[in-house]
């Protein structure tokens, strides 16, 4: 593509990885660091613990730095910090003006190499994560809807079958050297990628990644390596995919406002090459009011209030691809799996309009360029491309592979990946007597 991100790239003395991508045009830079740990790399009796450091790395140091006080300097100086956790990664990140990029470096090295993991400081993160838990999840509708999924789609075992949240059981008997030994395992140099974007130049950028992050002294023995996924033949979805469940239907019975359908199927991990033609068959169904299930489901028959389409994103073995509809009263599950049903094996049979095709690849332009114009998500999404999709130099031909795709790879996409009769689906109720 023209315009390509400059990247510049060197490992540290202690393993970590560094991107710098100058842009002396904006008036901040993005600090983002991806571990690489996540909740498929937690074992049993340990769900929640990838979480649980996202909380605990705000906690303070043993060299000086109070709880909270991470977030309270970076905010007096004009920037913002947080962090999130995913399946395959833990990221930290802060946007700051440049002159506040030593002191965001300084702070990020102080929390790796002298993080303060205190009887208190587990106590009291504990109790956070059980709230949030409590908010997120347990007390708002449809919050067991993904751990409901992820048990459907990869079982019990599987990496990817808990949600990353975790297990309000396993937080409680965590011991502070069970928390201790999570840290030492999996918060160090090697296992981390810094990524700078913004205001500041590569020689800076890269001496004072060396200078604060490379003063971390290195980890002894060899890197952490992601659990990894079992592998399997899976007949009508693709060759070398995880051993997935038979497809099931789950009805479940709660107090929310709408009944809820929810369509899932395994799907290729994000770095296949096919996963981009799984985009756009998703986008044709479910992205915008031209698309066929919207303006089939909710303009034309109106029967939901609203239906979406979209892919997890997960990178080991598989992922899995979701459609999700709330259905208006007195609207039956059978009557919406015809129209769904029908709309899937239409574009599994004749594949996209040129048309149809052309404007997805518009709206994933526009939401490509939207990521690329702020210096915290652009650097989010290089650590992306460098931790997970095979290389950050990679980001520079993404919008090309998507141009790329044709109709034809559509329509083979929709016909090995959503085909109606490998779904399995979940039906929220209300809890009350529907109307056929």
């Amino acid at each position: 593509m023209s315009d390509a991100i400059d990247l510049r790239s060197t490992t540290l003395d202690n393993g970590m990885r560094v991107i710098v991508n100058s842009d002396m045009t904006s008036p901040a830079v993005g600090v983002n660091i991806w571990y690489r740990v996540g909740s498929a790399d937690e074992t049993a009796g340990h769900f929640g613990f990838a979480h649980l450091f996202e909380h605990l790395m705000f906690s303070g140091t043993t060299s000086g730095i109070a709880s909270g006080e991470h977030l309270a300097t970076m905010e007096s100086v004009g920037g913002t910090a947080n962090a999130t956790t995913s399946f395959d990664r833990t990221n930290y990140f802060e946007s700051v003006p440049a002159g506040a990029l030593e002191l965001a470096l300084w702070m990020e090295s102080e929390r790796l190499a002298h993080l303060a993991v205190t009887p208190e400081n587990l106590a009291t993160q504990r109790e956070v994560v059980k709230e949030e838990k409590r908010q997120r999840y347990d007390n708002v509708p449809y919050g067991d809807l993904f751990d409901v999924l992820l048990g459907s789609q990869f079982g019990e075992g599987h990496p990817y079958g808990h949600s990353t949240i975790g297990s309000v059981p396993d937080l409680e008997a965590a011991t502070l050297d069970d928390v201790v030994a999570f840290h030492e395992h999996w918060y160090r140099p090697d296992n981390a990628c810094l990524v700078l974007a913004g205001c500041v130049s590569v020689d800076e950028g890269l001496r004072l990644a060396d200078r604060y992050l490379g003063a971390v002294p290195a980890a002894p023995g060899p890197a952490p390596e992601a659990v990894p996924s079992r592998r399997a033949s899976v007949p009508g979805a693709g060759a070398g995919l995880d051993d997935v469940p038979a497809p099931e239907r789950i009805d479940l019975e709660r107090d929310v406002p709408r009944t809820a359908v929810t369509l899932s199927w395994p799907s290729p991990p994000v770095a296949d090459p096919h996963e981009v033609d799984l985009e756009d068959a998703l986008t044709v169904l479910g992205t915008g009011m031209a698309s066929r299930l919207v303006r089939r489901l909710v303009r034309e028959t109106e029967l939901v209030d609203g239906v979406s389409a979209s892919n997890l994103g997960l990178s080991r073995g598989r992922s899995a691809s979701l459609l999700m509809a709330h259905l208006r009263p007195g609207v039956s599950v059978e009557r919406l799996r015809e129209v769904i049903d029908s709309g899937l094996v239409a574009l599994a049979t004749s594949g996209p309009t040129s048309e149809e095709l052309a404007r997805a690849h518009v709206q994933t332009e526009r939401d490509w360029l939207l990521e690329m114009a702020t210096v915290d998500s652009r650097a989010d999404m290089i650590n992306l491309h460098e931790s997970v999709l095979g290389g950050a130099g990679k980001i520079n031909d993404y919008l090309d592979r998507v141009r790329a795709v044709t109709t034809e790879q559509v329509r083979a996409a929709a016909a090995t990946w959503l085909d109606p009769g490998n779904a399995s689906v979940i039906v929220h109720h209300r809890a009350e007597q529907e109307s056929e």
